[in-house]
């Protein structure tokens, strides 16, 4: 990498580490605040995508930040083994992904600090509450509409990025039967009556083309393409080798199409393609105030999952795309509104015209930047490597 992309890095770093360091102590209870400014409450999904960015920094304050993060969302586990959307807030409840990420932040600080049996009553309680989740009693769970991160868009049924999750932290407790079982089911699902549309798919393989489905249950499926659930399949390793640089060159193929026909400026994939459009029959009314085409969920693009897709192409071994995406990353992180900040860390990013639309220093998009970095670096990906070749 030239000398001044490594000093541009450099300096990225140090902001992100002092954004991470700003977002450690919030109004709530003491506990990390989810960004700068806009988003002052403790929310347990980023916080627990922040776990990678955080582990990889060995800062003690960080870390000891995150471990009361931890201890505190197994103090308002419910009786049951639900972990609650908010660290402070055990009423706070309905998440498909918190439970799984729980559980993968806890995996990847067992093995960060070598504690083996840390907070393993709250661990076996969410493993049974997932084991509950899947409506066929097998081992895909499925989930509410807007139950994930996209609070703002529906998945219905086996969602992609849940499942990732759900086989992600499998591997890391070492349940491999299970994982194995969970990715065999996301490319055997079988569709068990109804009609079936020329876009209605067996499974969560998409027929002809590399990647997993958005989601799928029953005669109903979405073929869209997500950004992140397909970037955790690559680096979990539920994505063979082969099919994950196949994947890549697709999604490289893609997006510079989206740039020749105006819907993409800048050199990131979207979270989500094609965009969902008003014709469309998957489009939902209340799209038309938060979820436009190219932005927030519906395309808009996030930094903390670019981070995820840059660990990704470092997992698939496409090391100079690696190198090259991380650059483009590191100059969408300086785009801010407050024009007083030299980096913005910013929620996510219009597509069509790169513009940032939502709250600066975001703690998972500092913390995942930071996780991509040293997956560059290093040319390895901290805690995957060990799941993808187990």
């Amino acid at each position: 990498m030239k000398k001044g992309n490594l000093e541009e890095i450099g300096k990225a770093k140090e902001a992100a580490e002092e954004v991470l360091l700003h977002n450690a102590h919030g109004p709530y209870h003491g506990l990390p605040r989810t960004a700068g400014w806009g988003y002052p409450e403790p929310y347990t999904r980023d916080l627990m995508f922040s776990i990678l960015g955080v582990a990889v920094t060995g800062n003690k304050k960080l870390i000891d930040s995150i471990k009361r993060v931890l201890e505190t969302l197994a103090e308002n586990q419910t009786e049951h083994g639900h972990i609650p959307s908010l660290v402070h807030d055990k009423d706070n409840r309905g998440a498909s992904d918190t439970t799984p990420l729980f559980l993968i932040g806890v995996g990847i600080f067992r093995k960060l600090t070598g504690k083996e049996d840390f907070l393993d009553a709250a661990v076996k309680k969410a493993l049974t509450w997932m084991d509950y989740q899947s409506p066929s009693d097998r081992y895909l769970v499925a989930q509410q509409p807007t139950s994930d991160w996209r609070d703002e868009q529906w998945v219905t049924g086996y969602g992609l990025y849940v499942n990732t999750l759900v086989y992600t932290y499998l591997k890391l407790f070492g349940l491999n039967e299970k994982a194995t079982a969970v990715r065999e089911e996301m490319g055997h699902f079988t569709v068990t009556g109804g009609v079936k549309h020329r876009h209605v798919h067996e499974g969560l393989v998409v027929l002809h083309k590399p990647y997993y489905a958005f989601w799928s249950y029953k005669i109903f499926c979405n073929e869209r393409f997500d950004l992140l659930g397909n970037s955790l399949a690559i680096l979990s390793g539920i994505a063979s080798p082969s099919r994950a640089d196949e994947m890549i060159s697709w999604i490289e193929e893609e997006c510079a199409g989206m740039r020749e026909d105006g819907d993409l400026a800048v050199d990131m994939p979207p979270n989500f393609f094609p965009y969902i459009k008003p014709e469309d029959p998957d489009w939902l009314i209340r799209y038309s105030e938060y979820n436009n085409p190219g932005e927030y969920h519906n395309g808009g693009i996030w930094p903390f999952i670019c981070g995820f897709y840059v660990a990704a192409l470092v997992a698939a071994k496409r090391y100079r795309l690696a190198e090259e995406k991380l650059m483009a990353l590191t100059e969408m992180i300086r785009l801010a509104n407050d024009n007083n900040l030299e980096y913005g860390f910013n929620e996510w990013i219009k597509a069509q015209d790169g513009k940032p639309m939502g709250q600066e220093w975001q703690t998972w998009s500092a913390a995942l930047y930071l996780y991509a970095v040293k997956c560059v670096e290093e040319r390895r990906t901290p805690f995957f490597d060990e799941l993808r070749f187990s």
